[in-house]
């Protein structure tokens, strides 16, 4: 594997993508996009985590978060939590899709020798480490906009689940991290 995309330095301020494998589209339910926030909000309060950009897709979360601890280990336990209570809500919660849903995270687990029974997140984080201002602020433009280029939402901050609601100053998820 390649390192590139890799978290090198532990404490820099990394552009990160976590997405679920065979591009389900999870979070088109809201019941899993509140399992994000709330995985995001646990990190934040008890490991150090800095969130200072975000946004939850319909099958992938972008994001820009930076911690003082190992940011690696925080993304691990992160992307292991969200797995466990999103295959969890899968089971136990009215889903219509839940055969398929589990049939998909069966299939990538068992070509995957890191994953037991399913595998919800692509191992990967595609992780950029942002060294300058001007990085930042184009990737902040980017997660953004991302819901406005699917065809969403006509303004940023109208997406429930964007931390551009943060910088124009509505109701929040979470509660950012200044840069």
């Amino acid at each position: 594997m390649s390192d590139s995309y890799q978290i090198k330095n532990q404490q820099g301020i990394y552009f990160l993508t976590f997405q679920i494998v065979g591009w389900v589209d999870v979070f088109s339910r809201q019941v899993y996009r509140e399992i994000i926030i709330d995985s995001f909000k646990y990190c934040i309060e008890k490991k150090q985590l800095k969130v200072h950009a975000f946004v939850i897709m319909t099958n992938h979360v972008h994001c820009i978060l930076s911690t003082d601890l190992i940011l690696s280990d925080i993304v691990r336990d992160f992307k292991k939590h969200t797995s466990k209570q999103i295959l969890n809500t899968i089971k136990t919660e009215q889903e219509s899709r839940k055969d398929w849903m589990l049939l998909v995270f069966r299939y990538y687990a068992k070509y995957n020798k890191r994953s037991e029974n399913y595998q919800v997140w692509t191992h990967e984080n595609h992780a950029v480490e942002l060294t300058t201002k001007e990085m930042i602020d184009s990737r902040i433009d980017y997660i953004h906009l991302n819901p406005v280029k699917a065809g969403i939402v006509e303004n940023d901050f109208e997406y429930l689940y964007s931390s551009a609601r943060n910088f124009a100053e509505l109701s929040i998820k979470i509660e950012l991290s200044e840069l």
